[in-house]
Order: C-alpha cells, then sequence, then structure tokens
C-alpha cells in the first residue's frame, strides 16, 4: 500500500506542468502549440519570456524535491528512490496532457539535489557552463544528465546500488528524451539560446 502511494503521489507531483500553467495564466496560450511545442523551461523561456522561464524552472525543480521528501517520509530511503523516478516519468508522461510532458532535466536536478546536493550542484554547474559557452540548452542538460550517474561511482558518494541504479535511469531518460536534439547536434542545426 505504501509503495502504491508513493508511486501515484509521486507521478500526480510530476504531473503538475509549470509551462502550460504558465502559459495558460500570464498569456492564456497552450504552449505546446508554440515554440518546440515542448512543456519545458526552455520552451517556457522562448515562448513566454525570461521571467515564466526561470519560474518554470524553479517549480519544475522544487516538483523533485518535493515528490523525493514525500516518498521518504512515507517508505524512508526506498521512498525516496520510487519518488525520484515516478515524479520525473509523471514529469515527461503527463496523464492530464496525454502524456506529452518536458524533458525532465529540472525535475531531475530537484531530485538529485535531495538524493545527494553535492552531485546536484556539479550537475548543475557543469550544465551551465556548456549552455554559458556554447549556447546550446540541450548541450548542457544532456551533459548534466550524463555526468551524474558517473559522479555515483566516486568513492565520496553513497556506495548504495539502489542510489545507483535510480541516478543511472534518470540520466538514461533524460538521453532517450533528448534524441532529437541529439540528431540536431550532430547535423549543426540545432537552436541557440538568443537571450
Amino acid at each position: 500500500m505504501k509503495i502504491f502511494l508513493t508511486i501515484i503521489l509521486s507521478y500526480l507531483i510530476g504531473c503538475i506542468s509549470s509551462a502550460y500553467l504558465l502559459g495558460k495564466t500570464s498569456k492564456n496560450i497552450d504552449i505546446r502549440k508554440y515554440g518546440s511545442g515542448n512543456v519545458g523551461t526552455t520552451n517556457a523561456l522562448r515562448v513566454l519570456g525570461r521571467k515564466a522561464g526561470a519560474l518554470t524552472l524553479v517549480m519544475d525543480v522544487a516538483k523533485g524535491i518535493f515528490a523525493v521528501l514525500i516518498g521518504r517520509l512515507i517508505m524512508g530511503t526506498e521512498g525516496g528512490y520510487i519518488a525520484s523516478i515516478f515524479v520525473v516519468l509523471g514529469h515527461n508522461f503527463p496523464v492530464f496532457l496525454k502524456f506529452k510532458g518536458g524533458k525532465g532535466v529540472a525535475t531531475s536536478l530537484g531530485v538529485l539535489f535531495i538524493l545527494d546536493w553535492r552531485i546536484g550542484l556539479i550537475s548543475f554547474i557543469l550544465g551551465i557552463a556548456i549552455i554559458a559557452i556554447s549556447k546550446y540548452v540541450s548541450l548542457g542538460s544532456i551533459a548534466a544528465s550524463v555526468s551524474a550517474p558517473f559522479l555515483t561511482f566516486l568513492p565520496f558518494f553513497p556506495d548504495d546500488r539502489n542510489f545507483k541504479y535510480t541516478i543511472a535511469f534518470l540520466g538514461i531518460l533524460s538521453i532517450v528524451r533528448h534524441r532529437s536534439n541529439i540528431v540536431r547536434l550532430h547535423k549543426g542545426v540545432e537552436n541557440k539560446l538568443k537571450i
């Protein structure tokens, strides 16, 4: 029963689409019909502006944090791992938006900040640095997602298989969600950040 409750609550938290809600409340638009059509931070930034983009980022990170804390409250450490996975799945595949959501980077970042803030911070700094240098948000997001699973193998991080598996799953899921971006980066036609 506790596992079921953790899965449902974390998934539903993930399903709260910040970009979609801000599009409706700030400009009365369906953000899925503009820009890339994605309901994530980057498209919110491009379509809704800096303030809405920043707020989308904060809200999506907060979802990850909140879900893991709820999971831990219900089931302890293992509940946190379960919530980590399902809050990101909720963000990526929200039932309220016909399972067409974001790519899970910001929500995964929130998860990482709770699972081990050091990994979250390193991944965040790496991602921001690559975005600042390359102007490719997708490249920074991919780098942050790939780095996190490798960091778990360093000796000063927890030697916990479920910890490693959870972060590895989130990293792989992010790469899969970015597959179209990877193709565009390879072809040299990926959009750069212009603000």
